[in-house]
């Protein structure tokens, strides 16, 4: 089930992709994104800390982190990463997230625009530690968890913006898990 805030949440990433698409990212205040999604600006900011984390935020690196760290420990660091985050987006919200064409249109705004195409990076950066503290276990230096964090986030970027502007029929989720997949595939 939907909560209130989740739905506040979504209309607000909604009115402000589409505000983005029509009149751009820098011309585009919080203000009327607000006033698009019918909420004040201050509860915009209930939900996200700046303009680009409505395009850019991701709610699932406790899930990521979460799977990473189940994979068995004897497994090399970029492999568990590896698996890690190809389980994390099995889960049914992930899933649904990555297939949708409202995920394609951030991806979009995200490669077309320069600032977004930064926080994106930044982003990046958020789940990369969550993978690395989640790979740094007895046998696993923290050069080699952040090493595979790393290499797997840095990969998964690449591939989410080429899918986002390079259509080609497949899912974000088959293009990442196809792309990760041939890295441990390749390394073994």
């Amino acid at each position: 089930m939907t909560t209130s805030s989740a739905t506040t949440r979504e209309r607000l990433q909604r009115c402000a992709v589409t505000l983005f698409e029509a009149h751009g990212y820098a011309e585009t205040s919080v203000a009327a994104i607000a006033h698009e999604a019918g909420v004040s600006h201050m509860t915009f900011f209930r939900h996200f800390p700046s303009k680009g984390d409505v395009v850019v935020g991701d709610l699932f690196d406790p899930v990521i982190a979460a799977a990473v760290a189940s994979q068995p420990t004897q497994l090399p660091a970029l492999e568990r990463a590896v698996r890690g985050l190809v389980s994390a987006m099995q889960h049914e919200e992930a899933a649904a997230e990555m297939r949708s064409a409202q995920f394609r249109r951030r991806l979009r705004l995200i490669t077309s625009t320069p600032d977004l195409r930064s926080a994106l990076w930044r982003s990046g950066q958020a789940s990369q530690e969550a993978i690395s503290e989640a790979l740094t276990t007895p046998g696993t230096s923290a050069v080699a968890a952040r090493t595979a964090a790393g290499a797997v986030m840095g990969a998964a970027t690449a591939v989410l913006i080429h899918w986002g502007t390079e259509p080609d029929g497949t899912f974000a989720d088959q293009a990442l898990r196809e792309s990760l997949l041939s890295l441990i595939q390749d390394a073994g």
